[in-house]
């Protein structure tokens, strides 16, 4: 028992970015969403000014409000996702053993833990709860009896932040004349997770290219073999 316990406190000293961060961001990622959909029916839940928007949606394809080819679309989304969250809790695992930059750790686990944030909304809301509609809040059912089957389920979205509209100016191809408004996607906390774990990288990428000191010092020094002098 001892041993056991050993081995786990082990796992979670050397796990502990991944860890922490995961449960972290799926807590308050499933938190807020359960809370709107049990108490708020789809629409506006509240507003500070006119930028920043609570909005009750719900969607059943990607992120940030896009949806993806109907029925047979979602199921192929809900399997890639969960397909591509186990290879990135393989990849997890490949960088910890490889002592890499925790920065690098923590960016690439922040972008794990949205992945699985939206997936757990395809899987299991469908079976869970009751369709939400404009009048009335969703309820926890039973297993099974809920608005849809398994993987099937809508990802949950509340976050809009309309900064500001403008016009494109004129001599733009396509869009030249055309309203647009920024920022027009409606979108979760595990998609803010995502978007930040990818901004990390971009604005970090030297400092995470580099290994930390520790690593440094555990490596063996090179000695290059030097003939001897010709007499």
């Amino acid at each position: 028992m001892q041993r056991r316990n050993n081995l786990f406190l082990l796992m979670l000293k050397t796990y502990r970015i991944p860890i922490i961060t995961l449960f972290l961001v799926l807590f308050v990622d499933q938190f807020i969403k359960i809370f709107i959909k049990l108490n708020y029916p789809l629409g506006e839940v509240g507003r500070l000014g006119n930028w920043c928007i609570i909005h009750f949606t719900e969607n059943p394809g990607m992120a940030f409000g896009m949806e993806f080819g109907g029925d047979y679309g979602k199921l192929i989304l809900s399997v890639f996702r969960i397909l591509a969250s186990i290879g990135g809790i393989i990849y997890i695992r490949h960088i910890v053993r490889q002592k890499e930059n925790p920065l690098f750790i923590f960016c690439v686990s922040l972008i794990l833990a949205g992945a699985i944030g939206n997936i757990l909304d395809s899987v299991f809301y469908g079976s869970v709860f009751t369709e939400s509609d404009e009048f009335l809040a969703a309820q926890l059912v039973a297993p099974g009896n809920g608005y849809s089957g398994f993987l099937y389920g809508h990802v949950v979205d509340m976050f809009y932040f309309p900064l500001f509209n403008g016009r494109f100016p004129e001599w733009l191809p396509i869009w030249g004349g055309e309203e647009f408004q920024f920022f027009r996607p409606i979108f979760n906390f595990a998609d803010f997770a995502i978007s930040v774990g990818v901004g990390l990288l971009i604005v970090f990428q030297k400092r995470i290219q580099k290994k930390p000191i520790e690593t440094l010092e555990n490596e063996e020094p090179i000695i290059e073999e030097t003939k001897p002098a010709e007499q």
